[in-house]
């Protein structure tokens, strides 16, 4: 049990110095660790309060809030129902295979934030896969608590100013957190005690934040930009490969 604690408190501190540093997905660098800790069904339950205010502060600060969700509506719109089914797959789902998808997602955000390959998407199909984008991004983030595919290539394809792909992205992960912790209370996974937990992992992970910001005033972003998702994708293989 210490060990589990321990565990989860690093894997929330250390999610806070990435995201303070680089501005990389606080869950997608937390839940590797917490699954570990606490398996996928806790891990997703405890991280979710974090989660969401971790980008509160970044939405409002980044700008482009108003012309974001604008442009964006129909793919914010269309998360909740994906979560929702997400969440009812996880209630189902054997938790190794689910486990192991996490592990899949992992390994596909570090390549794709690592390579930033060169996307592009017409003017007609960035609106028409809106839906398609947005229901399976909410999928992926009920049945795993990743929030980021398929947000992240599809954005990407956009060739969005760094601003607006950051505030595109925030959003996005601020409201499927908050559909998230809708969903796991309605459906018994999130308890009043988990809730307790994850508004107490609020320290460690706003601490790891303010470090993560004392981090990049000192060490070349696009280094330790490159360590931590080489190291992400080291532990998206481990969670793949467990029995």
């Amino acid at each position: 049990m210490d060990w589990s604690i321990s565990l989860s408190a690093l894997g929330f501190l250390f999610a806070g110095v990435v995201k303070g540093a680089t501005g990389l997905g606080y869950s997608s660098c937390a839940l590797p660790f917490l699954v570990s800790a606490l398996g996928l069904k806790v891990a997703i339950v405890v991280l979710v309060v974090p989660a969401m205010l971790s980008n509160v502060f970044v939405m409002y600060s980044t700008g482009h809030l108003r012309e974001t969700v604008s442009r964006f509506w129909l793919l914010y719109a269309a998360m909740p129902p994906g979560i929702a089914l997400g969440v009812a797959a996880l209630t189902l789902m054997d938790q190794g295979l689910a486990t192991r998808s996490l592990g899949v997602i992992t390994i596909l955000y570090a390549g794709l934030a690592l390579a930033r390959p060169s996307l592009h998407l017409g003017q007609a199909l960035q609106r028409h896969l809106q839906i398609p984008v947005g229901v399976l991004n909410g999928f992926f983030t009920g049945l795993t608590g990743s929030q980021m595919m398929p947000l992240l290539p599809y954005m990407l394809a956009l060739k969005l100013d760094p601003d607006r792909l950051v505030q595109a992205n925030n959003v996005a992960v601020m409201l499927a957190s908050a559909f998230l912790m809708a969903g796991l209370v309605t459906s018994g996974i999130m308890t009043w005690t988990h809730f307790e937990v994850s508004v107490i992992a609020l320290i460690p992970a706003f601490s790891g934040v303010q470090m993560g910001t004392w981090i990049r005033a000192r060490i070349p972003a696009t280094l330790f930009r490159m360590i931590v998702l080489t190291l992400l994708a080291i532990v998206g293989v481990i969670l793949v490969a467990r029995p």
